[in-house]
């Protein structure tokens, strides 16, 4: 057993989605790998372990023990990383976490949503297929860009401004306390104390 691992199996599965590599590292696609390194900072985890093509950390959460991943799929494969994680624990959909980043939220604002469709979200697509279903929690962090931008995808693999630091500082700590709430007091509490309304006519409820 790895050291810190609670003694039992995971009680949840904490999972960010992004691409591997220095070259994507602090870019707007990788939010939820930040926000799984912040996550891990906060509670004791190393997320180094090599398993189901993620690297992988096991720790406590708010008194729950987890398994935290970052899969090395490169995004638009995620579902071959997750979903494998899931059988191997034998955990059901409604017990994994999936933090990751929502062009149709705006930058800085966090939803928490208990399920649904994958709204364009080509790693959420790969999710919903590998796992059969859409039951899993996402806590989605906004990147919607505050200004009007040529191409999207060159935009999401862009580095994150460096006036952006303390907006990123804010939304992964809230990041963090959202998945604190869920595993505590329940998704749909988590909903009402961290849903941040974005402005814009298309976001996706």
């Amino acid at each position: 057993m790895a050291e810190g691992a609670p003694s039992s199996g995971p009680a949840w599965l904490i999972a960010g989605l992004g691409n591997p590599g220095p070259e994507y590292e602090r870019t707007y696609h990788n939010l939820g790998f930040l926000a799984i390194d912040r996550l891990a900072e906060a509670n004791n985890i190393r997320v180094t372990r090599p398993e189901s093509r993620a690297l992988t950390g096991v720790g406590v959460v708010a008194r729950q023990p987890v398994l935290v991943a970052k899969p090395q799929t490169y995004m638009n494969l995620s579902g071959g990383s997750i979903g494998p994680l899931l059988e191997k624990y034998t955990l059901p959909a409604e017990k994994l976490i999936v933090i990751y980043d929502e062009l149709a939220i705006d930058w800085g604002s966090i939803r928490i949503r208990p399920k649904g469709s994958a709204g364009g979200h080509n790693g959420v697509s790969s999710l919903i297929r590998s796992v059969g279903n859409d039951n899993f929690i996402r806590v989605r962090l906004g990147i919607r860009p505050e200004h009007r931008v040529g191409d999207l995808k060159d935009y999401v693999l862009a580095p994150i401004r460096r006036a952006q630091m303390e907006t990123l500082d804010s939304i992964l700590g809230l990041a963090v306390e959202a998945v604190e709430a869920i595993i505590t007091e329940g998704v749909e509490m988590a909903m009402t104390k961290y849903n941040r309304r974005a402005q814009g006519a298309n976001e996706e409820q």
